[in-house]
């Protein structure tokens, strides 16, 4: 595990791409695709969403994970932008609940900072999963990503001093929190419970080198950062890895 992660710049080519691939989240609106019996048929999915989005950046995603015949479920996280470890604890006890409705472990996929927290989640409950599938995640260190993100993430973590309780801290970064969820993110990987990365070289937030953890399948996809849980190539990509984990439980 890396300790040091450097920022990176990336070329203005790939920054203007990532501002395109917001237009993928159109997606989200739309006719309702019907919801899945949990209990029955494919192993459901719950959605985690990336920093600074919230479960309606998952909704392109999920739709098509149900025209599959996958039930969905979301982590309630209505903008990911909090205390690392409370965010941790808080998706536990949303697989828990989530599992207990399935009656049966499912699987997680989580985008960018999301796919971080399913990581960590995976280890201490693995019990709970079926599965664990990763979008653009920095897996090998919680900030390997621009000089432009390290900024904004400091800028608010001294917004949290001054008052704004739902950022996340300072401690997030190099106190407590850093220690013991970097610590989640070092740990072995459960035995025989499937995980899939996928990355893109064309990534221009996070460092894709950050996304090639050594307990993982790594698959490369083309396409942005901000428009990969939106890109259809990668959704059908997705479905057919969490159909695969169908077949294990």
């Amino acid at each position: 595990m890396v300790d040091v992660w450097e920022p990176f710049s990336p070329p203005a080519a790939l920054r203007r791409r990532e501002m395109l691939g917001w237009l993928g989240y159109l997606q989200a609106v739309g006719p309702r695709v019907p919801a899945v019996d949990a209990r029955s048929g494919p192993v459901p999915v719950l959605t985690v969403p990336g920093f600074l989005t919230g479960d309606w950046s998952m909704i392109p995603l999920a739709r098509h994970l149900r025209r599959s015949g996958h039930a969905t479920f979301t982590s309630g996280i209505t903008v990911n932008s909090g205390c690392t470890e409370m965010l941790v604890e808080s998706l536990e006890r949303r697989l828990e609940d989530v599992v207990a409705a399935a009656e049966r472990p499912v699987v997680v996929v989580g985008q960018s900072r999301g796919g971080t927290l399913c990581r960590m989640v995976a280890v201490r409950r693995p019990e709970l999963l079926a599965g664990v599938v990763t979008l653009a995640s920095p897996l090998l260190h919680q900030l390997a990503t621009t000089q432009a993100l390290v900024h904004q993430v400091q800028l608010m973590a001294r917004l949290n001093v001054c008052g704004w309780p739902w950022l996340l801290t300072t401690d997030c970064l190099s106190g407590g929190c850093a220690e013991r969820t970097s610590a989640l993110l070092e740990s072995p990987w459960p035995a025989g419970l499937p995980f899939v990365s996928l990355y893109s070289r064309q990534d221009a937030v996070v460092d894709w080198h950050a996304c090639l953890d050594p307990a993982a399948e790594h698959i490369e996809v083309g396409g942005t950062h901000n428009g990969m849980g939106t890109d259809r190539h990668v959704q059908r990509l997705l479905a057919a890895k969490v159909r695969s984990f169908s077949a294990r439980t």
